[in-house]
């Protein structure tokens, strides 16, 4: 279907053309005339289907139609909460991009940087603001934020705002906004306790489901290496300069997984760079505009700092550290092969990890292929290595360790 078939406006249909869009997507053909009809929606769809769109153009669509009302003009009518600073930024460059040629004005808060430039953009006044839990709620502390406007209220990745602990959050968020109101929740992943947020915040939701909850993109060739957790980084360059090549995504589980990581490559040779949640907002960015402008052609994110993050053929993702919580891993290889595009992922388990594997293809409904040809293969009988945490427990750990029989310990 064509978004001139959509019942948008001239302003909108404007701006749609300036970026040459003219199909809309399965989640944007089903959603958009749901939320033009000011219905409460809950949409499940993967990462690059155009989720942004499906939400922003009906909203803009709806404020434009009533930006004439007097008392609610420049009060905030839209407010999208968003887990992370990457994502609330994306969200809000496209409400710009899309509301060019109204005079709508949206604008994000996010936390990590100078709070004083946030508040004298709010007392200009927004209708549309973008912000992610934390500063959206310190910023309503300090009677700089007024909900009591709200017309629409968007939870954007659900799943993780709930891996984040946000939930609590989001549910004090949506308490300030004004009973009689569109809610719209967008997840890539529909865990149950999403659900169950859904129906405690929606009313009478009609679901909008693209992408089946055990999914992950068909265009995805997907891979599992079984390896000893010690030869993990020897695996992963093997593969680099044998296997994997163009633009790689890499998933670790923490920053000091991702920083020793981006060391390694860099020691041999490859253009890598990192973001992760201790990085500072410029030095992320930094990272992320690197990455898709070529200067890098690998980039190691942990999960949290990863969402939001927009690359458009993305080669390969890798799965270096296998992910506990099993949608997780689908959000992950959803960043390649995106739209029905080609791609690739790798994923490398330990005997630790062999767990974590059987619930994610349990999630999928398939047995993900294994590649057993490779130079660094995990003994079947291979016991979980015993993991030593630096710090003031160290010797005792150390101790405590070494006494147990066929364990293992690294650093």
């Amino acid at each position: 279907m064509q978004f001139k078939d959509l019942q948008l406006n001239k302003p909108i249909l404007k701006a749609i053309s300036v970026k040459k869009y003219e199909l809309a997507s399965p989640v944007q053909e089903q959603t958009i005339p749901l939320v033009l009809a000011k219905k409460d929606v809950i949409a499940s769809a993967q990462t690059g289907t155009g989720k942004t769109a499906a939400f922003a153009l009906p909203i803009l669509q709806l404020l434009f139609d009533k930006q004439d009302a007097g008392k609610k003009a420049k009060k905030i009518r839209a407010l999208i909460v968003s887990p992370t600073r990457e994502l609330a930024i994306q969200i809000d460059e496209s409400f710009k991009a899309y509301g060019k040629y109204t005079n709508l004005r949206s604008s994000v808060l996010f936390g990590g940087t100078s709070i004083e430039p946030q508040k004298d953009v709010l007392k200009k006044g927004v209708d549309i603001l973008i912000a992610t839990p934390g500063r959206l709620l310190d910023l309503h502390k300090q009677d700089c934020v007024n909900l009591d406007y709200v017309e629409t209220f968007v939870l954007d990745e659900a799943d993780l705002m709930l891996d984040m602990g946000f939930i609590d959050d989001v549910k004090k968020i949506e308490r300030l906004c004004p009973k009689e109101k569109q809610v719209l929740l967008f997840s890539a992943t529909m865990p149950n306790k999403i659900v169950e947020l859904a129906n405690s915040i929606l009313k009478n939701p009609v679901t909008v489901d693209v992408t089946p909850k055990s999914s992950a993109a068909e265009s995805v060739n997907q891979l599992l290496y079984y390896v000893p957790k010690q030869k993990k980084m020897e695996l992963c360059l093997h593969l680099l300069r044998n296997n994997i090549k163009g633009d790689i995504l890499i998933f670790r589980r923490t920053k000091f997984g991702v920083e020793k990581l981006e060391k390694m490559l860099k020691k041999n040779g490859y253009n890598a760079d990192s973001i992760h949640g201790d990085k500072t907002q410029s030095a992320r960015e930094d990272a992320l505009n690197k990455f898709k402008s070529k200067e890098v052609n690998i980039l190691i994110a942990t999960d949290v700092a990863s969402r939001g993050i927009d690359i458009k053929n993305l080669d390969a993702v890798i799965n270096f550290d296998i992910p506990n919580v099993p949608e997780t891993y689908v959000h992950r290889i959803g960043r390649t092969g995106r739209a029905g595009k080609l791609g690739s992922s790798y994923s490398f388990c330990a005997a630790d990890e062999k767990t974590y594997i059987t619930t994610i293809q349990a999630l999928l409904s398939f047995p993900i292929s294994v590649e057993e040809n490779h130079p660094y293969p995990l003994d079947p009988n291979a016991k979980p290595e015993v993991y030593i945490k630096k710090g003031s427990s160290h010797k005792k750990n150390r101790k405590s360790a070494a006494s147990k029989k066929n364990k293992k310990r690294w650093y």
